[in-house]
């Protein structure tokens, strides 16, 4: 059996182009990121406000601006639907290059940044090292127990995990039969799998956050083939699983970071609420959302979560005992907009393409060199058959 080389190496059409994008998603991207935005900079605790936090941030401004903190769950929410659309009909490599070309650059720029301002500006923001600095660059820091420089980078962890389970379906080949059984199957047995222990498995399978994740691709069989029981019925087991596994741990981490303790419905119905927004997306037709400025503030949402916390705490640090609270917050949003437009124009819209091409063209010619080898070994045994056979023609039969 001789495997096939790929479509680009022998001129056959190449594989569907990805689908066009849902504005909307951009949308819902950017309002989590808002929420991410203003709960760090009014109400997660931080030495940025000196003693004063609790007397400058009002306890309703904490309470309200807590469910912010939910915005990486909307973001795997989105993620599950997105990834599997871009995915459905591509090849690994393709697949592959495309994460890598959208995550890395501006990623890499954000950590150089976010590391200067804490190790020659502010080092009282948070106490890093140029080692650490250098770990973070792979963005594979947690694997080698190395700290975030700026915790947001965890959720970009989580990100990296999904990815890689997807793309072992993508490898196998993505169909709805299959799609519909990983969605069903992973979150429960993920969360097996820490009950028994076996907690590096636990972190490879997300077990925290696999029902999100999970939720957001069934959503995506509903936008691609139409309602049916089986992609809604998943998306409810995973939404219901996704509210008892969270709720819990959301309500005592913000009890920790802010000091207040949220309301326990209250997180719950936000959690749901994150599996809602995107199903509304999906399945309900909304007026057209492709305005120019839409587009262009959506498409710093990934930027701007990259850079806003220390940069926007360190201009909080700088104003908030020469101006009021709001203003000095108003200013750390939109100086964290403007840093990340600059990192969106200069960084991610000009080399995301670059690095996206070159890493699919190295991958792909790997694995045609790889597939050539694999070949070339049925076609030396064949060889040496054929030759054995001639040889055994040639010797003379005994008596002749």
């Amino acid at each position: 059996m001789v495997l096939a080389p790929t479509a680009a190496s022998t001129g056959a059409p190449a594989a569907p182009s990805p689908p066009a994008r849902l504005v909307s998603l951009d949308l819902l991207r950017l309002v989590a990121a808002v929420g991410v935005v203003v709960y760090h900079f009014t109400a997660r605790r931080t030495s940025a406000w000196g003693d004063a936090q609790p007397d400058l941030v009002p306890d309703a401004v904490t309470r309200w601006a807590s469910y912010g903190s939910l915005g990486p769950e909307l973001f795997f929410v989105i993620s599950g639907f997105v990834i599997l659309m871009t995915a459905w009909g591509r090849t690994t490599v393709a697949v592959v290059a495309s994460r890598i070309g959208r995550l890395y650059p501006s990623y890499w720029v954000a950590v150089l940044l976010t590391g200067a301002l804490l190790l020659l500006v502010w080092p009282e923001g948070k106490h890093v090292t140029p080692g650490q600095v250098a770990a973070n660059l792979t963005m594979l820091q947690a694997v080698v127990g190395v700290d975030h420089v700026d915790g947001v980078y965890w959720t970009l962890w989580a990100e990296l995990r999904f990815y890689l389970l997807l793309g072992l379906l993508v490898l196998v080949g993505v169909t709805r039969r299959r799609v519909l059984t990983v969605a069903l199957l992973w979150p429960p047995v993920a969360l097996l799998v820490q009950r028994l222990g076996a907690t590096d498995l636990a972190e490879l399978l997300v077990s925290d956050y696999a029902p999100l994740f999970a939720a957001g691709m069934a959503l995506y069989l509903v936008h691609r083939d139409g309602h049916a029981v089986a992609p809604w019925l998943v998306v409810v087991v995973n939404t219901a699983l996704a509210v008892v596994l969270r709720t819990p741990v959301t309500v005592r981490g913000l009890e920790h970071t802010t000091g207040v303790v949220p309301s326990t419905a209250g997180v719950a119905a936000a959690l749901a609420a994150c599996v809602v927004l995107v199903a509304v997306v999906a399945v309900v037709p909304l007026p057209r959302l492709d305005r120019p400025w839409l587009v262009s503030a959506a498409a710093l949402t990934y930027p701007v979560y990259l850079v806003h916390q220390y940069w926007g705490l360190w201009l909080i640090s700088r104003t908030v005992e020469h101006v009021p609270a709001w203003l000095a917050v108003l200013a750390a949003v939109a100086f964290s907009f403007a840093l990340a437009w600059v990192v969106h124009r200069l960084v991610e819209a000009r080399w995301a393409p670059v690095l996206r091409r070159r890493v699919e063209a190295g991958l792909t010619r790997g694995r045609d060199a790889l597939l050539a080898r694999l070949n070339a070994g049925p076609r030396v045994l064949g060889a040496a058959a054929g030759g054995a056979g001639r040889a055994a023609r040639r010797v003379p039969r005994s008596g002749a």
